[in-house]
């Protein structure tokens, strides 16, 4: 193992720590506050109100299992799966890094360490 598997070994880590925080976050925070509005208010139907937990949860999902990959990645994948993991996984960083960083207005920290994320793994596999 060389510096660029442990850069990326630090990127899953940070990403899937990431993931799992938000997702703490998102249930306290949107998802139980919000159920009862949910299932209250007629006008939203069952269907919208089963659909939005899951899909106030996906970045939650997608953030830790694109940590998961990266951690793998630098242990166990060749060169090309590697690129190929750091490219689903960064994208997913770098998305999450500019919305929230443009919907907050730079006051949340889950912008910074979503670019931190993004730049170990350019670094990695650079």
């Amino acid at each position: 193992m060389d510096w660029h598997d442990s850069v990326l070994i630090a990127a899953g880590l940070i990403g899937s720590g990431v993931g799992l925080i938000h997702g703490v976050l998102m249930q306290r925070l949107m998802v139980k506050p919000l159920g009862p509005h949910l299932r209250a208010n007629p006008g939203i139907g069952k269907v919208a109100g089963r659909l939005v937990p899951p899909l106030l949860h996906f970045s939650t999902f997608n953030w830790f299992i694109g940590g998961i990959a990266l951690i793998i990645a630098a242990l166990w994948l060749r060169d090309e799966a590697r690129l190929a993991v750091a490219l689903l996984a960064g994208s997913s960083y770098l998305y999450g890094a500019i919305f929230n960083c443009w919907g907050t207005r730079g006051r949340h920290p889950g912008w910074m360490l979503c670019a931190l994320t993004v730049g170990l793994i350019i670094l990695g596999i650079g």
